[in-house]
């Protein structure tokens, strides 16, 4: 039984589907999606139909939780707050009530999925560091526990850290808790422009983080046409 693990894929169709066919090469035969599956990008219905496919667990991020609501957006960074009005205009209210119906936390078969912190993940804090995923691994009550939200590979065994690189694989070790981050599926901000997601070989219990390349000049066209910023396009060259 393989996992692909994926989420912040920020309205990157393009994005999407080049992990989806990877991880079908691989062999994974089950799907979890980590959140954050509008913002940023031009395709958020098509995203949200896609993961809505593959009748998978999927818990909500922070974009899915502004994008589903009709409040003022307050807190975020211009250009996060611009593809947000664009996206809640783009979006029809099943999207919405779909998207304001995710968990925040699900348990799948003896792993955990969550976007942003176990400790308070309404709050949407950041993991930035072994302090930061101290106060989830107080709440975490599965070995495994996968997130996102930074866009930045990176695994959390108890007091150490790794940096996870394309093809690096990780063995899950009896008695050890770990909390690892995906990378992003649709917004790369490590300096890698390719698409980051997790392979979870759940029978021999070890995980490969893996970077796909994908048509980023198609994903451009689409935020330019759109009118969406320019950042937003050009930062996907640079995986910033």
């Amino acid at each position: 039984m393989k996992f692909a693990i994926f989420g912040d894929i920020h309205a990157n169709l393009e994005a999407l589907e080049a992990v989806l066919a990877d991880a079908h090469e691989q062999g994974a035969d089950h799907h979890a999606c980590i959140g954050d599956i509008v913002g940023y990008n031009a395709n958020p219905h098509e995203c949200i139909a896609r993961v809505q496919g593959l009748e998978c667990p999927v818990v909500k991020g922070n974009h899915d939780e502004e994008a589903s609501l009709s409040t003022e957006i307050i807190g975020l960074n211009p250009l996060a707050q611009a593809a947000l009005e664009w996206t809640r205009d783009h979006l029809t209210e099943e999207d919405k009530q779909w998207l304001r119906e995710l968990r925040m936390v699900r348990q799948v078969k003896d792993f955990t999925i969550v976007h942003a912190t176990l400790d308070s993940p309404n709050h949407w804090h950041y993991v930035m560091n072994k302090f930061d995923a101290m106060a989830s691994f107080s709440y975490q009550y599965t070995q495994v526990c996968f997130y996102g939200h930074t866009h930045t590979p990176r695994i959390y065994v108890k007091d150490q850290s790794v940096t996870l690189e394309d093809g690096m694989r990780v063995n899950i070790i009896p008695g050890r808790k770990y909390f690892i981050n995906i990378g992003s599926v649709g917004q790369p901000r490590d300096g890698d422009p390719r698409a980051s997601y997790a392979l979870y070989d759940y029978d021999n219990q070890h995980v490969e983080i893996r970077r796909i390349d994908y048509d980023r000049e198609e994903t451009q066209r689409k935020i330019r046409n759109d009118g969406l910023p320019e950042p937003l396009a050009a930062r996907l060259d640079y995986g910033k």
